[in-house]
């Protein structure tokens, strides 16, 4: 074991190409590195590492090849089966979608999962605690899935998207972020719902145990070439693969190169995760825009499936 984790290690810390050793970031006015631009974090490779790979943590050109060019296979077959849940959860296709054409590439290495720490590339177990609180969760969902607009998913309502954080990840669209820097501010758009989070960056404490927010309260500050935001305050309510208000969410930016920001951030929730672990994903420039994000807008699918759900209470006999 203390062999394959010395194995992993150096191929996640193998050494870029030379051109990167000598590449310096451009400045903002402040000194500092910036960031700004229009960035997406697309990319096919998983959060976790798939069983298929165990032990593998980084692939050859010739491999990642072959495992991009299943998955992008797999993902344009036609799926026209399933029913209503499947039509309305999901497409027949990938045609609207945008998972990227790539692993993540980064330290020069071909990755096969976003989570770096543990090793195995896995999310840590979950506490009982938060086993007991996921399965109540989806006991509700199974037996009120839609009495009321509040039984649907906080993504069906136009509330939040978990994607966009904190943390990042990619999803299967509206990978794209674009960031504004400022002496005090850093803020990041995202282009999933549409949410501007705006970071401070001069040196204020959290806000105060009792004031909660969706997207938890971020702080920022610089660690050399990094920017580091700390998120904390978090509610109950967005559940981060199963966390609650006690979340705590780690994230730095690196500008590795031209094109390129290194995002990793750390979780950190002892009521849910039995550890604290880590990942990280290439944030890649792109030429955008940012398009306008429209859900509420026309969004007749959260009232068809309330109708729907009425309209098959009425066909049930009477008990």
């Amino acid at each position: 074991m203390n062999a394959l984790v010395t194995l992993t290690a150096a191929a996640l810390m193998a050494v870029a190409p030379a051109f990167c050793q000598s590449w310096s970031p451009p400045r903002a006015p402040d000194g500092h590195p910036d960031l700004q631009g229009i960035w997406t974090n697309s990319t096919l490779t998983p959060l976790e590492r798939p069983a298929e790979f165990e032990g593998k943590p980084v692939l050859s050109e010739a491999e990642a090849a072959v495992y991009e060019k299943r998955l992008l296979e797999q993902g344009n077959r036609d799926r026209r089966d399933g029913g209503a849940e499947a039509d309305v959860g999901r497409a027949y296709n990938e045609l609207f979608f945008e998972r990227g054409d790539q692993l993540a590439r980064i330290d020069n290495t071909i990755r096969t999962a976003l989570i770096v720490d543990p090793p195995d590339g896995r999310v840590p177990a979950l506490t009982p605690e938060a086993q007991k609180r996921l399965q109540a969760a989806r006991n509700q969902a199974r037996l009120h899935p839609a009495d009321g607009p509040e039984n649907r998913s906080l993504q069906e309502r136009c509330l939040f998207w978990g994607t966009t954080g904190p943390p990042m990840l990619p999803g299967p669209y509206n990978n794209t972020y674009q960031i504004y820097q400022t002496r005090g501010y850093v803020m990041i758009l995202s282009e999933m719902i549409h949410e501007a989070r705006i970071v401070p960056l001069d040196g204020r404490p959290h806000a105060a145990d009792a004031i909660r927010k969706w997207t938890g309260d971020a702080i920022g500050h610089w660690e050399g070439d990094t920017l580091v935001v700390d998120s904390t305050n978090f509610t109950g309510k967005t559940g981060f693969r199963g966390s609650d208000e006690h979340l705590h969410v780690i994230k730095r930016f690196t500008r590795t190169g031209p094109n390129t920001i290194l995002y990793r951030f750390t979780i950190d929730d002892p009521t849910t995760f039995s550890k604290p672990w880590t990942a990280e994903l290439p944030l890649r420039a792109t030429a955008g825009p940012i398009y306008e994000y429209a859900c509420h807008e026309g969004n007749y699918a959260l009232v068809d499936i309330l109708t729907g759900a009425r309209a098959d209470e009425a066909k049930k006999p009477a008990k």
